[in-house]
């Protein structure tokens, strides 16, 4: 699933050597895409679309690519302190018409696979009726092909009320981001729910590594010196071992059981 423009992180992205990541802080070194300078300049948003019709067109009919997520969590900002103040403003304005333009490349490619764009914010006992939406997040979910979601609550009844609201569209359902183990966000909680609701799903981070997504999104603004107890993402330790042998036996046993 390729994931071709994201408003989240870092809004001022730069070519070449990128910074080394920052010790201890969850993906300290995520950049935005576009990010703030073509994002908010509508007249520039056109110089994107070689890109976006390049990458699509090129993988227009290949059976390894299983959906095309165009735009991850449009109107999001950067939440680290001294990045907020470099956002684009009234971003929602430009996300939607930046939306709009590469939605309408993607169709003119015409792939062979699904477009999506995932709804990630809002309340949820209105995620079902468009008309209650703001225009964004209505626009995201009238104009996918599939319906894809996030799912990081801690409250687990409202990943339920999400499947409950987004099973109205009648179209395919697909997770795409879910695991904030520190909020109660867990494989345990989540995988049985969307087993039993037959939904896609792809959890966040696999190995641990470069991007500190073990570490809590709190850690932008407190100070973390070494691993936390309860892992926020990812799977595995960088030898292969498991985070947690349990945790891994549950997936194992719920993967293999039968339907």
């Amino acid at each position: 699933m390729f994931v071709l423009l994201d408003d989240v992180w870092h809004p001022i992205p730069k070519l070449g050597v990128q910074p080394e990541a920052i010790p201890h802080v969850h993906n300290s070194g995520w950049v935005q895409s576009p990010g703030a300078e073509i994002l908010g300049d509508s007249t520039r948003h056109n110089e994107l679309e070689r890109y976006i019709k390049g990458v699509i067109g090129h993988f227009a009919n290949d059976k390894r690519v299983l959906v095309w997520d165009l735009y991850n969590e449009p109107d999001n900002v950067a939440g680290q302190p001294g990045r907020r103040e470099l956002e684009v403003t009234n971003k929602h304005i430009y996300s939607l018409l930046l939306l709009k333009k590469v939605m309408k490349w993607a169709r003119e490619v015409n792939p062979g696979q699904p477009l999506t764009t995932g709804i990630w914010k809002g309340n949820i006992d209105h995620w079902g009726t468009p008309d209650s939406l703001p225009v964004l997040d209505r626009y995201m979910l009238m104009n996918s092909d599939i319906i894809s979601f996030h799912a990081y609550d801690g409250e687990i009844d409202n990943v339920k009320k999400k499947i409950t609201e987004l099973k109205k569209y009648n179209r395919p359902l697909f997770c795409t981001e879910y695991l904030a183990r520190g909020v109660g966000n867990t494989f345990e909680t989540v995988l049985p729910i969307l087993k039993e609701n037959k939904i896609a799903a792809i959890n966040w981070g696999f190995v641990s590594g470069k991007t500190n997504t073990i570490y809590p999104w709190k850690s932008w603004d407190s100070t973390f010196t070494s691993e936390p107890a309860i892992w926020h993402h990812d799977i595995l330790r960088e030898d292969g071992t498991p985070y947690s042998m349990e945790e891994t036996d549950f997936i194992k046993q719920l993967s293999s059981s039968s339907e």
